[in-house]
């Protein structure tokens, strides 16, 4: 009977026991479909699956969730850069619902080692950091996605994963995952708890066979035990695994990293972006950088062998800035003071023509102090950047406005102490402050243009320290100021211009609409920075200023009273009605600038064509004109497998002017074509020919 009693108790007990399994089987079977958890997708030597940090969206429908991997015993997968072999492991989750973006993150990887092969990746355990916007935080959103990934020992074998999970709208409260993530993301550089050390410098020695890369960090409450710098650069070179000097107590490291090159690789590593990912342990820092050879030091001789080529360069760029367009309206200002000029009055034509050239050096001077400060201060510099201030530019279309209304006759003026007037006096004989000023004038307008090999000098300069900068500008001063010198040593070449006559008038018109098209064009710049509002301001203020002058009935000091009211009302207006103006593109093939897309568009076989341009540069209205907008070009650019960036400079950009010095230039135009055949880029020269892009499409599209 006893026995009887305990079977039916142990049968009664099993029951219940199974009712509850049951009953919390049920109760976790919604949990898990919508809970902190998907499934497992369970491989040979792997499983994978996705976790959330939170059980539902919150009101801003933005969850970090995770990619956790569970890899067996001497199996590993791998980073975003696999190194010398491998594939990275990837996410698509172009199925769901209701998912806005997603950004997916990288904790630090370590190195591998096999048969002299370096990769980079995870072994063990890993677990993918990921953040996703909901479309609509008031509904679930449904992710649905594949991992792709490569699992190797002694062998590698690719797998596809697919992965589910939902997550219900609702108050946002952390799930049972959470601390997993959280841990994980303390190995995101830059996005987790920030560490104690990082990269002080890098620069590159030697060349060829022999070239290194130099990586320096430091630490402050962290003494480095084992340290290890990943590189990631462009296609075509390799990093050795580094030799590491622990230095200052383990306070400092210094790494020491070998390049090899391949034999198909064009070009050099000079210039070109690296990424640099220091890491110790499971935290870990990442700098972005150019990769330079160590700047010299300010005060600290260069071979003259090295700089005379340079000097050189700079002097036929400067001399070639006289035939831009730019430089027209001066060009048109200097003809007609010297047609004023009598034959026989040769040392008036010298000592204009030297006044001239002086103003001209002065400027490059000017131009050579201020970046030099710029530089020592932290600054980024380049070619034309005044042009992106609207400050300069109603200044210098006040000015050219009064040089337009000088000749129209409108007033003849020279005060003593008046620098403006100075400015626009063009018409005196013995006006050398005039014809200095000009000279000055000619070289500000000429910074918009680039001109051959002015890019090669300015970015040697820049690149260098302070007494370089004032020998290449002084040259860059000379080279421009070459035709006024010839002149001023041979007096006689101005008697082969014609002589003074009624013609004239009919010139000086000319010469003044010319130089109110200059003006347009300046306030079309202006445009694009402070919007129509101010644009239209500024340009009734300076139609009052001529107004003013033209009306000769008024004392001559009252109409310059009254512009020079108007000029500082033109330049209070940015402060009070400056709006950005929206672009319009007028193409469907440019796409914005995105530096960081281009690897990968090249990887996949495209070809990308990079223009970095600016409203304000006339060289690239040239080039857009002449070869860009003619129909050999168009269809390159329409082709599927190419993809066409513009990076508008108009504006002042730190990634488009970090962009430019990646490649040692400071100034635009910029045009460089990448492709399977030259995944490092073809840099095109600054006025493009039909023929060099066409060429430089073919070599980049061949492998």
């Amino acid at each position: 009977m006893r026995f009887l009693q305990q079977k039916i108790n142990g049968n009664l007990y099993r029951a219940l026991q199974g009712m509850v399994l049951v009953f919390f089987g049920l109760f976790s079977l919604p949990y898990t479909a919508l809970g902190s958890s998907s499934p497992w997708v369970d491989e040979e030597f792997s499983r994978v699956r996705l976790v959330t940090g939170q059980e539902t969206l919150g009101d801003a429908g933005k969850v970090m969730l995770g990619l956790q991997f569970e890899l067996k015993e001497g199996w590993k997968t791998y980073w975003r850069s696999p190194g010398d072999a491998g594939f990275p492991v990837s996410l698509d989750l172009a199925a769901s619902d209701n998912l806005k973006s997603w950004q997916f993150y990288w904790p630090v990887p370590h190195r591998f080692t096999l048969f002299g092969l370096q990769t980079f990746g995870y072994s063990k355990e890993v677990v993918f950091p990921f953040e996703v916007q909901a479309e609509d935080p008031t509904r679930d959103v449904t992710l649905r996605g594949t991992a792709s990934y490569l699992l190797c020992k002694e062998i590698c074998i690719p797998f596809d994963a697919e992965v589910a999970i939902r997550i219900p709208a609702g108050d946002a409260f952390p799930s049972l995952e959470a601390g997993i993530i959280d841990t994980y993301i303390q190995q995101v550089p830059g996005l987790g708890s920030e560490t104690d050390f990082g990269i002080t410098d890098s620069f590159l020695e030697g060349e060829n066979e022999d070239l290194i890369l130099k990586v320096y960090a430091a630490a402050e409450n962290h003494e480095f035990r084992k340290p290890d710098v990943i590189v990631e650069g462009p296609p075509g070179f390799s990093f050795s695994a580094p030799d590491v000097v622990i230095l200052d107590g383990g306070r400092k490291a210094e790494f020491i990293i070998p390049v090899s090159i391949a034999k198909e690789t064009k070009g050099v590593l000079e210039g070109k972006q690296i990424t640099l990912s220091l890491v110790e342990g499971t935290k870990g820092a990442e700098l972005k950088t150019v990769s330079r050879y160590k700047e010299i030091p300010a005060g600290t001789s260069i071979g003259i062998l090295e700089f005379l080529p340079f000097l050189g360069i700079a002097l036929l760029g400067g001399f070639i800035l006289n035939l831009m367009p730019c430089v027209l309206p001066v060009l048109s200002l200097k003809l007609m003071s010297v047609i004023k000029h009598e034959k026989t009055d040769q040392q008036g034509i010298r000592k204009s023509f030297v006044a001239t050239s002086l103003g001209i050096l002065t400027s490059f001077w000017i131009l050579a102090a201020a970046a030099s400060l710029l530089k020592v201060t932290g600054f980024s510099v380049g070619w034309g950047i005044q042009f992106q201030q609207p400050l300069f530019l109603i200044a210098m279309s006040g000015i050219v406005s009064l040089f337009a209304a000088n000749l129209f006759g409108w007033f003849e003026f020279l005060a003593p102490g008046g620098v403006m007037n100075r400015a626009v006096s063009v018409s005196e004989k013995q006006g050398a402050s005039g014809d200095f000023l000009k000279g000055m004038f000619a070289t500000l307008l000429a910074t918009p243009c680039s001109a051959p090999f002015l890019g090669t000098a300015v970015g040697f300069a820049l690149a260098r320290g302070t007494w370089e900068i004032f020998a290449i500008f002084t040259f860059l001063g000379i080279g421009m100021s070459l035709p006024y010198l010839i002149v001023a040593a041979k007096p006689r070449l101005a008697t082969f211009l014609p002589k003074p006559g009624t013609w004239m008038v009919w010139l000086r018109g000319v010469l003044g609409i010319l130089l109110l098209g200059t003006v347009a064009w300046l306030l079309s710049v202006l445009f694009v920075q402070v919007g129509w509002l101010a644009t239209v301001l500024v340009t009734g203020l300076l139609v009052l200023g001529m107004a003013a002058l033209a009306v000769k009935s008024l004392a001559l000091g009252k109409r310059f009273f009254a512009v020079s009211l108007f000029a500082i009302l033109a330049l209070a207006v940015p402060y009070k009605f400056s709006v950005s103006a929206d672009k319009v593109s007028v193409s469907d093939y440019w796409i914005p600038f995105a530096q960081e897309q281009i690897a990968s568009e090249v990887g996949n076989g495209r070809v990308v064509f990079v223009d970095v341009t600016a409203d304000w540069c006339i060289t690239c209205q040239v080039n857009k004109k002449l070869v860009l907008e003619q129909d050999e070009i168009q269809s390159l650019l329409l082709k599927e497998n190419v993809l066409a960036m513009q990076a508008d400079w108009t504006l002042p950009s730190d990634v488009i002017t970090a962009y430019l010095e990646s490649y040692n230039r400071y100034g635009i135009p910029f045009n460089i074509i990448y492709g399977p055949g030259a995944p490092e880029g073809i840099v095109l020269s600054e006025l493009l020919t039909i023929d060099e892009v066409l060429d430089a499409f073919e070599q980049a599209s061949n492998k």
